[in-house]
């Protein structure tokens, strides 16, 4: 999906000028002060240090000993930054336009496709909800609702303070799936969960029905 939508941008943003312009214009009449704030606030979550910190929360989490926990640290990590690295070099290819700058209410930097804050969160979120999900499998519940809603809050807040095109959160979102799962392949295929796949594991810690 991620693929089709980086073609159909490349293409010409024609196809995608009625979504982005629409809600890009819905963004630009609701915007009091207080909203703004916490725009800024949330989408602030979505760079820098604390998706690593968080990162860093997943692995430990994840892990079941102090040796895997550094291991499950150091992948989680990796997959971070390299998803990071992978995402600009799209970016750099792909060279689309951000919305006009008189909109933006916030900072903002490079081209816009897909959007580097929304695929650092969808990345972040994603470890951490398989990393709570091992963690406490019957009552990870919660916590797997807050972690998804912020994960798309943070790319909903470049949309909202007119820095990024809608399509451009959807491909950061859709990347970081991708990634993510390449990623949980490449922790099967290696048997660093202690020989068992990780779908495996989060089959036989869910709850089962009654």
């Amino acid at each position: 999906m991620f693929g089709i939508l980086a073609a159909i941008v490349l293409a010409g943003a024609g196809a995608l000028q009625w979504p982005d312009d629409q809600l890009l214009a819905w963004s630009l009449a609701h915007r009091p002060q207080s909203a703004l704030t916490v725009a800024r606030m949330v989408t602030a979550t979505g760079t820098g240090v604390i998706p690593y910190a968080l990162a860093l929360l997943a692995g430990l989490l994840a892990g079941r000993s102090p040796k895997h926990r550094m291991l499950t640290t150091a992948l989680c990590l990796v997959c971070l930054g390299l998803g990071q690295a992978l995402r600009y070099g799209l970016m750099e290819l792909v060279h689309r336009d951000r919305p006009p700058r008189m909109d933006w209410a916030t900072h903002a930097s490079g081209w816009a496709f897909p959007s580097g804050h929304s695929t650092t969160g969808a990345l972040t979120a994603g470890m951490l909800i398989i990393a709570v999900s091992l963690w406490s499998p019957r009552g990870a519940t919660p916590l797997r609702i807050i972690i998804g809603c912020w994960g798309l809050l943070v790319g909903l807040t470049r949309v909202y303070l007119g820095v990024h095109w809608s399509t451009d959160v959807l491909g950061g979102w859709l990347f970081a799936l991708g990634w993510l799962g390449v990623c949980l392949w490449a922790l099967s295929r290696w048997n660093l969960t202690g020989g068992e796949p990780v779908p495996v594991l989060l089959r036989r810690h869910a709850p089962r029905r009654r």
